[in-house]
């Protein structure tokens, strides 16, 4: 049976197959956008599931200004200013990266090598941020207690709401000479995470002996958007249920406030930083064809221009995940 051709009033085909193309896309790039349409909606789905467990627990989620305040070989408190540069980074990677596809169009080889290797040092420099960024985030600045009731509890000065570190007000080494299990002194196991660097005694008395501290909740006062800070005689009284020294972030547990919280960073910050990875290894090797001529040889750069393609998206990706996650 013959198959039925749809004809206009030209008479002529107008999807007949046969290397027919819709809207002049190649087979490669419309497989490009089906790839970006399903990554697109794994993403919104991540997000949203995030957007709604921070509705959830809204009084006791972490406030990024105090969480992500770190800059590389800088002391003191600057909230945002490495995440905005770590931002800012990536946008304009997008930019040379479309100056490398223009290039392409244009058949200027050289050029399209330099805007690719730009981008590629571009994206280097943002996934090696996103490293020390989880390393920083992992070790923890401040440290704080956990109780058996499952409250994390922070540590500040009598009349300010702005956390202090273990640090500041204890001192020696563990008073109950806990040593972390490992494969040669393990009894019942091999190994363990990283203990804390205080003890929950030890704590407890520096606490006791310094009658200016205080303890903060990790619920916030939603009308000054400040975590609530107890009375001594609250503190004192939350203190005696300590059961755990929390110093930086793990998928358990987390000095910044609700566990949930790392876990949802951990897992999409990752997820995205996986993307830039592969997005990178993919300009590096189209880099190198650049470079070796064959896309000159072809007649046409459109890899350049696919891989550009998931290049922007994984940027414009990077802004919903730093406006929910750093921003709201």
């Amino acid at each position: 049976m013959e198959a039925n051709i749809a004809v206009n009033s030209d008479n002529k085909e107008t999807w007949g197959g046969g290397g027919a193309k819709p809207f002049g896309a190649t087979y490669g790039k419309m497989m490009m956008w089906f790839f970006i349409l399903s990554d697109a909606l794994t993403f919104s789905g991540f997000l949203a599931a995030y957007g709604l467990t921070r509705f959830k627990f809204i009084d006791s989620w972490p406030i990024a200004d105090e969480v992500f305040t770190h800059v590389p070989f800088f002391h003191g408190n600057y909230p945002m200013y490495y995440v905005a540069f770590m931002t800012f980074i990536l946008i304009v990677s997008s930019v040379t990266m479309v100056l490398a596809v223009d290039a392409g169009h244009k058949m200027q080889q050289k050029k399209v090598a330099l805007y690719m290797f730009v981008t590629i040092v571009f994206g280097l420099i943002f996934v090696g941020s996103q490293a020390w960024e989880w390393k920083t985030f992992i070790n923890g600045s401040y440290g704080a207690v956990k109780t058996s009731d499952n409250k994390i509890l922070q540590f500040v000065k009598e009349g300010s709401t702005h956390q202090i570190a273990l640090a500041d007000f204890v001192t020696g080494d563990r008073v109950d000479g806990r040593e972390q299990h490992s494969r040669k002194n393990g009894l019942w196991f091999e190994g363990e995470k990283t203990i804390s660097q205080y003890s929950v005694a030890q704590v407890q008395e520096a606490f006791k002996n310094d009658p200016t501290l205080r303890l903060r909740s990790e619920k916030i006062n939603l009308d000054t958007k400040q975590k609530i800070v107890l009375s001594r005689e609250e503190s004192l009284k939350e203190l005696a249920k300590v059961t755990l020294v929390v110093e930086g972030a793990n998928l358990e547990v987390n000095e910044y406030g609700n566990p949930i919280f790392a876990d949802f960073f951990f897992f999409i910050t990752g997820f995205h930083g996986f993307h830039v990875f592969s997005g990178i290894v993919l300009n590096i090797i189209i880099f190198f064809n650049v470079v070796l001529g064959t896309y000159e040889r072809r007649g046409h750069y459109e890899m350049v221009e696919k891989v550009g393609l998931y290049w922007h998206f994984v940027d414009l990706v990077w802004v919903f995940v730093f406006t929910f996650f750093y921003l709201v």
